[in-house]
């Protein structure tokens, strides 16, 4: 394992609650407690992002299950999210290691400044050599600013601090190609790098104590890998096995995968854990040429507040240079009601042949921009030149629907463009 490697280790309320009891799980804490202190004794930077709060205010309570009012469950977390830190406190405390509590929602990184200071708190304790312990503030929460899922969170938490591994802890030892505890047929997924070739049967939910599945999972590992961060599925009985699983891919060659197929990629890799006598897991590999750290906010820390659609030309323009800025000529749809500044979706679409947005075809979410002007305003001006906005809306505040600092794209559309592009060259 490297020198100065930071790390994110994900705990579910499956892993550190009992489902049937609603018991905490001390044992599983305490081996975590032992790991992660073997890993900032090492020289690693370590945080943890952990659920429960809500379940041990349910056993505080002497309740079965989790009610359904929201003010229920917000004061749940209250009651439940002081004890949970304060075990986390007394088993780090037994070791010597300080640790922080941070408590977040969507809307304290959805201003570019509160993620700034959300990113340089983090840093700032890991520098320190503390281990924050992260949550989201449940007592606070709605709908509308949840993340929805401490998976959600631990990625999002990862690219903030820009972490090498992120570690979702849970009660199965890897992803499956469908429930390992209802298909005898299921087969273990270990390596993942295409997130688009995956073919899984994710419909079986979370635990009754908590909010995750396996679906949650992935959407972590898109939001992680995008960052430039591998991400591994492992069992949380045997958090010990993380060093063994870190060092192992500090040590991989994963090119030796390259050119099989994504059945052979699995069989091999089977065989390397056994022969490196590796826990299964499995890793999703980040991408090398990751998003930056705003073009990251404005993908998943921002709400979209509606869309664009621009026609295949736009798209080419800005996916295959990733240089260009978004002009009105491209746009040919504009959905929802926003204003300038704002961030909207950006959807490839297609054109009638009057040149109009045919709405009969499919659309394709491409990424994400912060406008120069409002919805009612580019609706003037779709289609045309940018010479002619001052002589449509009276105004000119910029050439641009959105200038190319503004606009964000996730790695893997940045990739199908760019390959589509290498084959036209290659036809030529």
């Amino acid at each position: 394992m490297g020198k100065g490697s930071t790390i994110v280790i994900k705990l579910g309320t499956s892993s550190l609650v009992d489902e049937v009891t609603k018991e905490p799980r001390l044992a599983t804490m305490s081996l975590i407690v032992e790991t992660v202190v073997k890993l900032r004794r090492a020289g690693h930077r370590v945080v943890i992002v952990s659920s429960g709060g809500i379940a041990v205010g349910l056993k505080t309570m002497g309740l079965d299950r989790r009610p359904k009012k929201l003010a229920q469950v917000q004061a749940l977390a209250a009651i439940g999210q002081s004890k949970l830190i304060g075990r986390w406190d007394s088993l780090f405390a037994q070791l010597g290691q300080r640790i922080a509590q941070i408590l977040i929602t969507r809307n304290d990184i959805s201003d570019w400044t509160q993620y700034k200071n959300a990113q340089n708190t983090m840093q700032e304790l890991l520098d320190m050599g503390v281990v924050p312990i992260v949550n989201e503030n449940d007592t606070l929460s709605v709908a509308e600013i949840k993340f929805g899922d401490n998976d959600t969170l631990s990625a999002i938490t990862s690219a903030l601090i820009k972490a090498d591994y992120l570690f979702l802890m849970t009660d199965v030892d890897c992803l499956y190609t469908a429930n390992p505890r209802t298909d005898p047929l299921a087969k273990p997924i270990l390596i993942v790098d295409d997130m688009s070739a995956l073919n899984v049967d994710t419909s079986s939910s979370g635990s009754d104590v908590g909010t995750g599945g396996m679906t949650t999972k992935l959407i972590a590992a898109d939001l992680a890998t995008e960052a430039g961060t591998t991400m591994i599925i492992m069992k949380s009985e045997r958090p010990e096995n993380l060093w063994k699983i870190v060092e192992y891919i500090s040590n991989s060659d994963d090119d030796v995968l390259n050119g099989l197929t994504i059945e052979d990629r699995q069989v091999k890799e089977l065989e390397k854990l056994k022969a490196n006598d590796v826990p299964l897991h499995t890793r999703f590999i980040g991408y090398k040429q990751h998003v930056k750290n705003r073009e990251f906010w404005m993908l998943h820390g921002l709400h979209s507040h509606g869309a664009l659609i621009i026609d295949q030309g736009a798209h080419q323009a800005l996916t295959r240079t990733n240089k260009a800025g978004l002009l009105p000529v491209g746009i040919i749809g504009v959905v929802g009601h926003f204003h300038e500044h704002e961030c909207v979706a950006l959807k490839a679409g297609f054109r009638s042949p009057d040149g109009s947005w045919d709405s009969t075809r499919p659309v394709t979410e491409i990424g994400r921009a912060r406008v120069n002007y409002g919805s009612v305003d580019i609706e003037k001006i779709k289609g045309r030149q940018s010479h002619e906005i001052e002589d449509i809306l009276g105004y000119h505040d910029s050439e641009y629907i959105a200038h190319r600092d503004n606009l964000a794209f996730p790695p893997s559309v940045l990739e199908k463009s760019q390959s589509s592009l290498n084959l036209v060259h290659n036809d030529i």
